[in-house]
C-alpha cells in the first residue's frame, strides 16, 4: 500500500512539474512575439473610447498618492479618462488624499462609500465605483500599482483590436524586488509563476486569469454579469470563469505594465497568500457542481487544473513527504530505491531549469543570485506554500460551515520602495 500511495504522489508531482515546463515554454514564446513589440494592436481603431479607472482603497494612506501620480502620467488623453478612487471607509487619510487630488483634476472623482455599502472587500467596493463610473470600458488597478504610461493604452488597443475580447489583461512585476529575501523569493514567483504562466496558458490553450489589477473589462460586459461577486475572496479568479461562461475571451497582453508593491514581512505574506489560496479554492468549490454545464469547455479545462493544484498537487507533496519520512523510522518496504532518488534530483533540476529559462526575459533578473536564491527557493519558500494551502483550505471550510461573510482582506503596505515609480 504505502508503495503505491508513494508511486501515485511521485506521479502527480511529475505530471505538474511537466505541465508547468510546458507552459514556460508558451509564454516564452508568446513573450517573443508580443513582449517587446505591439505589432498590429498598436494601431489605433478609429476614437480611442472613454475610460474609467476604479482604484477601490480602504486604509491605503502609504501609497494612494504614489498610485494617483501614476494614474496622471498616464499616455491616454485626459477628456477620454476618468480616474475613480473608491474610498471603502478608510480610517486614515486616504479620503483626504484623494479629494486634494480630484480638486485641482477635474478627471479624478472620488467615491467615499459608509456602511451598509462599505466594509464588503474589494469586491463591494468595485461595485459601487462601477456605478458612478461613464467609461465605456473599466480598467482596474490596486491601491499599490504604478502603471507604465502606456499601460492603459494597450490595455484599451487590445481591445479595440479584437472584438471577442472582453477583456484584456497586462503583466504586473515587482517594484520592491530587493527589499529582502522575502521580495526577491516574490519577484521570481511572480515572473514564472504568474505572468509567464498565463503567457504560457494563452499560447497553448487561449486561457487567461484575470488578475487583481491592471486590467480592462467592457462595461457592457461587466452589466451583463451583475457586477463582481461579493462573496469572493478572489474576484478575479471568478470573474475569469463567468467571463468565458458568457461567450467572450481574454487577451493577454504583456506590453501592458504595472508595478506593484509585494509583502516584505512573512506575516503580511502569509496572510495575503492564505486570501488568495482560499479565492482560488472558493472558485474550484463554487464551479465544481456545474462543471459540465459550462458553455466555454476551454475554462472547465482550468477549472481542472486549478483543482488539481489546490487539491490534488499538494495532497500528492504531502504523501510523498509523509511516507518518505516514516519509512525513515519505519521499514515499509518501500520498493523504490534509487529510483525515487533520481526522480527526486530530476524533479528538483527541472524545477531550477524552468524558473531560470522564465527569468532569461527578464535581462536585469538572470544573474547567478538568483540562479542561487532559486535553489535556496525550492527548499524553503516552495515548500511553505503546502502548510498553507492546508491552512486555507482549513478557513475556506470553516467559512462555509460557519456561512461568514467576505471581508476586506487588505495587504499591509510599505512607505519604503527600492525603485523607482517605474512609470516610463
Amino acid at each position: 500500500m504505502a508503495n503505491v500511495l508513494f508511486y501515485v504522489s511521485l506521479s502527480v508531482i511529475w505530471v505538474m512539474l511537466l505541465y508547468h515546463m510546458f507552459l514556460m515554454q508558451g509564454g516564452y514564446l508568446h513573450y517573443l512575439r508580443f513582449g517587446r513589440s505591439i505589432d498590429f494592436r498598436e494601431k489605433e481603431a478609429g476614437p480611442l473610447p472613454m475610460v474609467s479607472i476604479l482604484i477601490p482603497a480602504h486604509n491605503e494612506e502609504v501609497v494612494i498618492e504614489r498610485t494617483i501620480k501614476a494614474m496622471l502620467r498616464l499616455d491616454y488623453p485626459k477628456d477620454r479618462l476618468e480616474i475613480i478612487v473608491i474610498n471603502d471607509n478608510s480610517k486614515d487619510r486616504t479620503g483626504e488624499i484623494a479629494d486634494s487630488y480630484a480638486s485641482s483634476h477635474p478627471f479624478v472623482k472620488v467615491v467615499h462609500t459608509k456602511p451598509p455599502h462599505a466594509g464588503k472587500g474589494k469586491s463591494g467596493a468595485l461595485n459601487q465605483g462601477l456605478k458612478h463610473s461613464t467609461g465605456e470600458i473599466i480598467a482596474v488597478y490596486d491601491a499599490d500599482n504604478t502603471p507604465e504610461r502606456k499601460a492603459v493604452h494597450y490595455l484599451v488597443l487590445a481591445l479595440l483590436n479584437d472584438p471577442k475580447a472582453g477583456v484584456a489583461v497586462g503583466k504586473f512585476r515587482v517594484i520592491n524586488a530587493t527589499a529582502s529575501l522575502l521580495t526577491r523569493f516574490i519577484n521570481i514567483e511572480t515572473i514564472c509563476f504568474q505572468w509567464m504562466a498565463q503567457g504560457g496558458r494563452f499560447k497553448w490553450f487561449r486561457i487567461t486569469t484575470i488578475p487583481g489589477t491592471n486590467f480592462a473589462i467592457r462595461r457592457s460586459l461587466i452589466e451583463q454579469l451583475g457586477g463582481w461577486d461579493e462573496k469572493a475572496l478572489e474576484e478575479d479568479t471568478e470573474l475569469t470563469v463567468r467571463v468565458y461562461n458568457s461567450g467572450w475571451h481574454i487577451r493577454f497582453f504583456p506590453a501592458a505594465v504595472t508595478w506593484e508593491q509585494e509583502p516584505e514581512t512573512w506575516k503580511v505574506w502569509w496572510k495575503q497568500r492564505t486570501r488568495w489560496a482560499r479565492g482560488n479554492q472558493y472558485v474550484v468549490l463554487k464551479f465544481l457542481g456545474r462543471l459540465f454545464s459550462l458553455k466555454r469547455k476551454s475554462i472547465v479545462f482550468d477549472l481542472i487544473y486549478f483543482f488539481f493544484t489546490y487539491f490534488l498537487f499538494f495532497l500528492g507533496v504531502m504523501v510523498s513527504d509523509a511516507v518518505f519520512l516514516v519509512n525513515l523510522f519505519v521499514d515499509l518496504n518501500l520498493r523504490v530505491g534509487i529510483v525515487s532518488f533520481i526522480l527526486w534530483i530530476l524533479a528538483f533540476f527541472l524545477y531550477v531549469t524552468e524558473i531560470m529559462i522564465a527569468l532569461s526575459i527578464e535581462k536585469t533578473e538572470f544573474t547567478p543570485r538568483n540562479l542561487m536564491i532559486v535553489l535556496v527557493m525550492y527548499f524553503t519558500y516552495s515548500q511553505l506554500w503546502i502548510v498553507l494551502v492546508i491552512y486555507a483550505l482549513y478557513l475556506e471550510i470553516r467559512r462555509v460551515l460557519f456561512r461568514q461573510e467576505a471581508g476586506w482582506y487588505k495587504t499591509e503596505r510599505f512607505a519604503k520602495k527600492e525603485k523607482n515609480d517605474m512609470v516610463s
